[in-house]
């Protein structure tokens, strides 16, 4: 793979990402200011990761603002794989669905998709669902009401699940299924036809209501190819498309290609590192986007754009808008060095993580008011 060169699927993260040409990869839209605005008039505020563009591209977000302008009220479909330990990346979508949840009043389902995580890798099924249960964990300590969201764990569901998946997996052929995801004749029939499964919340409720409820999924750009087939079908069922919107990756401590790995200790910071653990993985593997000499540094400034500590503020760690061009300012400079920069990256991590772990420890006597079963 060149330097210029990427790869984005549901499965494999690889390069850097170039996210305008992902954008036209995709066929998906850029949030201009217009819609900004637009979202805005409602919310009375822009969260700071529509203003910074962590959430950059969407399909449909317009149409759904007409209808909820029109009296249609909207819920939120997101979800998790539960393939390991959750990091801090994990948390952006979680994090603005809470947000988007608060501003909208709106219910929320939250999909936990254990058998994927069964079907594409090793362990034990089992094993994948008590990850899912330990994620949810760190689901509900972001805030979410449970008076308005339902979190389904796929195997816990699957009577729900199936009986609307075969109306989605009657429509999608193998090929498809191949041309969107790269799948050859070795991959199991699982695998195959587990988008169906992925879809069904994006019509759930109109399902249960048995009328159309539009519907926004917030997600990991990386998902978008399971959503694209989705979109296809909904219309055939006589269901509205699901709107989507689309957020960047945190990226890897080692650098800013491709996204952070739940397999590997050494590109995250997990949700249950404690301080010592995080101090430690920053001062170590944090890339830096400073000069090789301390001259150098202090004539020339750094690089925030490429320097991990500084992306990790700008996408999460440092909601405050003057606080973070402060740093960006004071960085590029020169003024600011690299060293600097991690200690403030340290304190920023350890003060959000030591409030989302005191969450976290209080949402296990909670799991029981947000599950649904079949």
């Amino acid at each position: 793979m060149t330097k210029e060169e990427f790869l984005v699927t549901p499965y494999t993260v690889e390069g850097n990402i170039n996210y305008e040409k992902l954008i036209k990869k995709f066929g998906t839209e850029p949030i201009d200011n217009i819609l900004l605005n637009r979202i805005k008039k409602h919310t009375g505020e822009l969260h700071f990761m529509l203003k910074r563009k962590i959430f950059f591209c969407h399909r449909d977000l317009n149409w759904l603002l007409n209808k909820y302008e029109n009296g249609e009220k909207f819920y939120i479909y997101t979800g998790r794989g539960p393939s390991g330990k959750m990091h801090l990346g994990h948390l952006l979508p979680f994090l603005f669905t809470k947000w988007l949840q608060d501003k909208f009043n709106c219910k929320t389902i939250i999909q936990i998709t254990d058998d994927e995580k069964y079907l594409f890798n090793n362990k034990k099924l089992e094993e994948y669902t008590k990850q899912g249960l330990e994620n949810i964990k760190d689901i509900i300590a972001v805030g979410l009401n449970p008076k308005l969201t339902e979190i389904m764990i796929d195997t816990y569901n699957s009577k729900t699940l199936y009986n609307n998946a075969i109306h989605f997996a009657k429509r999608l052929t193998i090929s498809t299924i191949k041309s969107a995801f790269g799948f050859n004749d070795s991959y199991n029939i699982g695998q195959y036809f587990y988008t169906s499964f992925q879809a069904v919340p994006a019509i759930l409720e109109s399902v249960r209501q048995g009328k159309n409820i539009p519907c926004l999924i917030p997600l990991g750009v990386d998902q978008d190819p399971h959503f694209r087939l989705a979109r296809d079908i909904c219309p055939k069922l006589g269901y509205y498309k699901p709107a989507i919107i689309h957020s960047r990756f945190l990226p890897p401590l080692q650098g800013i290609e491709g996204k952070m790995s739940s397999s590997k200790e050494e590109t995250a910071i997990f949700t249950t590192d404690d301080k010592e653990t995080v101090r430690k993985k920053v001062m170590k593997y944090a890339f830096s986007g400073g000069r090789k000499t301390l001259e150098e540094h202090r004539k020339y400034g750094g690089n925030p754009e490429i320097d991990v500590s500084y992306q990790y503020l700008y996408q999460l760690l440092e909601p405050n808008d003057k606080k973070i061009k402060e740093i960006h300012e004071e960085y590029k400079s020169g003024n600011l060095l690299s060293g600097e920069l991690k200690q403030i990256m340290v304190k920023k991590a350890n003060e959000f993580l030591e409030k989302h772990q005191k969450a976290r420890r209080k949402a296990e006597e909670k799991i029981e008011k947000f599950l649904i079963k079949d």
